[in-house]
C-alpha cells in the first residue's frame, strides 16, 4: 500500500495476482489496454493469442497445472463474442475462468451503438456470475469474482470493465477479503447408516467424478480400506493412478466400454457416487442404478439438481471430510467373491487392444508406449477422443485434459499450449482430429512465438469420423461430413515447427522420438483409414 492512488484496473489485477494468477490470454482492443497494462504491472503476463476462443483454452491449460483461475481478456463486441464457446465450455466443464471484457461507459452507451451490446446478458446463462467493475467497489467486485469462480462447483465469472472506470484513480488501501470456509462433514443417523452399508456390502462399486480431481490421496485410502473397485469419469481419470488394482478405468462416451461397466454397476449391492457430476456422461448413464433395489450413497459438494441419478443417502458436504468420517476402524471384508472384477478387466482389455497393426488404436498405443510416463496429454472432441479416453492410462489427475462437458472441438491444441507454458519441464502431446485441428491451426503461430515444443498428433481421415459413422449407421446418404485432405505436416513447417506424415507404427515411433528432443513444436499427421473407428468405440 502507498499514499499514491491507483487505477481501479490495478485493484482488480492485484486481486487476481493474489489468487495465484500469473498468465492472462486474449486479443486486445483499445478498450482493454488499461486492463492489460494493469495485469502486467501486477505480475500477470499477458499472452497474445490468435483468437479469443483459443486464448480461453490456453488459460484453462494453465489452470490445470497451477490451480489458479484462468484469465481470458477480450475487447468489446466481436472480441467478447469470440469467447462465448470457451466460456460455455468452462461453465459445463467446471473451470474457474475469469472473463474480462472491455465495454463503453454507461453514459456513452446511451448515445453510441457501434460494437455496443449487453455483454452481461450474453454471458449470464453460461457463467456463474457477471459483474460490472465499479471504481468505488473495485476490491469487492474483484474478490467476489475470484470466490464465485472457485467455489464448488467452479466455473467462469464475467467482469465487464468500462473504459473510463478502468482508469479511474482510487485510494491504495487494504481491500476486503472473504474468509475461507471450513470443511463440512456429515454427522448423525445418516452417517451411521452409510457406515453400516459399507461394512455389509458384498459387491460395492464407486463412480468418481471431477469434484475429486484434487483429492486422490483420500480416495485411494478410502477404496483400499474397504476394497471398493471404482470407475472414473473421463475428466477424473488418474485421480487414483489407473494402474491401481481397484481401478476399472474411465467411462463416459463409449458404448463399447459401457457394455462391460454398466452391467457391473447394476449388479452392485452398494453404489457410491463420489464427487460425481454426470454432465460428462452419455445417456446410457442416466439412472444407471436403482435406489429401490440397490443401496446408493451420493457424496458431493453441491445438491443434486440434475436428476440424472438418485440415491438412498445424499451427503452435501466436503467430499474429503465425508470420506474421512466414513473410514472403517478395522480391515474391510472380501468383496465381489465370484471374480466379476477380473472378468470385466479382461473384457475391457480385449475390447481396447494395443497390438493392432495400424489405425487410431495403434496411434494411441504407440504414443503411450513411446512417450514418458509423465507426459501431459490433451484430447479434442471426436471419435479419437472416445478411444483415447479408454486406452490412455493416467498416473495422475489432469494427466489427460479434454472438453467432456460441452465436448467442443478445437480445444486440444490451445489446451496443450497452456499446459506446456505452465509446465515447461513436462512433455506435452495433443490429439486432434483433422477437422478440429484446422479450426485452430493459426495458433501454431502462437506456439512458435512462445517457443513451445508441444507434440501435435493429428488423426487424418478427411472426415468428421464420428458423425460419418453415425450417418452410416442410420443408413443415410453421405452428406456434409467429408472434406479435402490437407498436408498437415506442411502446415506445421509453414508456421515454424517441424512436420511429418506417418502411416505405420514404425514411422510414428521415429517421429515421436524426434519430437521429444526437438526445440520447436512438431505436427505429426497420422494417416488412418476411413471407417477405422467401426467396432472400436
Amino acid at each position: 500500500m502507498s499514499d499514491a492512488p491507483i487505477r481501479a484496473a490495478d485493484v482488480l489485477a492485484r486481486r487476481l495476482y493474489e489468487a495465484g494468477c500469473r498468465h492472462a490470454f486474449g486479443m486486445p482492443g483499445g478498450e482493454v489496454l488499461t486492463l492489460v497494462d494493469a495485469l502486467e504491472k501486477a505480475g500477470i503476463r499477458f499472452v497474445l493469442a490468435k483468437h479469443e476462443n483459443a486464448a480461453g483454452f490456453m488459460a484453462e491449460g494453465v489452470y490445470h497445472r497451477h490451480g489458479a483461475p484462468g484469465i481470458l481478456v477480450a475487447t468489446l463486441g466481436p472480441g467478447a463474442m469470440n469467447g462465448v464457446n470457451v466460456v460455455a465450455n468452462a461453465h459445463q466443464d467446471r473451470v474457474p475462468l475469469i472473463v474480462l471484457t472491455g465495454c463503453v461507459d454507461e453514459s456513452e452507451a446511451q448515445q453510441y451503438t457501434h460494437q455496443v451490446l449487453d455483454h452481461g446478458a450474453v454471458f449470464a446463462p453460461i457463467t456463474k456470475a457477471s459483474f460490472r467493475l465499479n471504481a468505488a467497489a473495485a476490491g469487492i467486485v474483484a474478490d467476489r469474482a475470484v470466490c464465485v469462480a472457485t467455489d464448488p462447483r467452479p466455473g467462469p465469472v464475467h467482469v465487464d470493465v468500462p473504459i473510463g472506470v478502468a482508469d479511474l484513480m482510487v485510494p491504495d488501501v487494504a481491500q476486503p477479503r472473504r474468509a475461507p470456509a471450513s470443511a463440512v462433514a456429515p454427522v448423525g443417523s445418516d452417517l451411521a447408516q452409510a457406515r453400516e452399508w459399507l461394512l455389509s456390502a458384498e459387491r460395492p462399486i464407486a463412480v468418481v467424478g471431477l469434484d475429486m480431481l484434487d483429492h486422490g490421496a483420500a480416495l485411494g485410502a478410502f477404496f483400499e480400506a474397504y476394497g471398493i473397485p471404482f470407475v472414473t469419469s473421463y475428466k477424473a481419470k488418474g485421480v487414483v493412478p489407473e494402474d491401481h488394482p481397484l481401478c476399472l478405468g474411465g467411462a463416459g462416451l463409449s458404448p463399447l466400454a459401457d457394455g462391460h461397466l454398466l452391467p457391473l454397476v447394476q449388479q452392485a449391492d452398494l453404489v457410491l457416487a463420489i464427487g460425481y457430476d454426470p454432465i460428462e456422461m452419455r445417456p446410457g448413464w442416466r439412472h444407471a442404478w436403482d435406489p429401490s433395489r440397490q443401496k446408493v450413497i451420493d457424496i458431493a459438494p453441491v445438491q443434486n439438481d440434475h436428476y440424472m441419478h438418485h440415491a438412498g443417502l445424499s451427503f452435501v458436504a466436503d467430499p474429503v471430510a465425508t470420506l474421512t468420517a466414513l473410514m472403517p476402524e478395522g480391515p474391510g471384508r472380501d468383496v465381489w467373491p465370484d471374480g466379476e472384477l477380473a472378468k470385466v478387466r479382461a473384457a475391457l482389455d480385449q475390447a481396447f487392444p494395443v497390438d493392432e497393426t495400424w489405425g487410431p488404436g495403434a496411434v494411441i498405443a504407440e504414443c503411450r508406449e513411446v512417450l514418458p510416463d509423465n507426459t501431459l496429454a490433451t484430447a479434442d472432441s471426436g471419435a479419437h477422443r472416445i478411444l483415447l479416453s479408454q486406452m490412455w492410462r493416467c498416473s495422475e489427475a489432469r494427466g489427460l485434459v479434454q472438453s467432456s462437458g460441452l465436448c467442443t472441438m478445437g480445444c486440444a491444441v490451445p489446451l496443450a499450449m497452456g499446459l506446456k507454458l505452465a509446465a515447461p519441464e513436462r512433455p506435452v502431446v495433443s490429439f486432434s482430429g483433422d477437422a478440429g485441428f484446422l479450426m485452430v491451426a493459426g495458433e501454431l503461430a502462437t506456439a512458435a512465438e512462445l517457443d513451445l515444443p508441444v507434440i501435435f498428433v493429428v488423426f487424418v481421415d478427411a472426415s468428421l469420423a464420428l458423425i460419418e459413422k453415425k450417418q452410416r449407421e442410420r443408413q443415410m446418404t453421405n452428406r456434409g461430413v467429408d472434406f479435402a485432405r490437407s498436408d498437415f505436416a506442411a502446415i506445421g513447417r509453414a508456421f515454424g515447427g517441424d512436420g511429418v506424415t506417418v502411416t505405420s507404427r514404425g514411422e510414428l515411433r521415429t517421429a515421436l522420438k524426434d519430437a521429444l528432443s526437438a526445440p520447436r513444436f512438431t505436427v505429426i499427421a497420422a494417416e488412418i483409414p476411413r471407417g477405422a473407428y467401426d467396432g472400436r468405440i
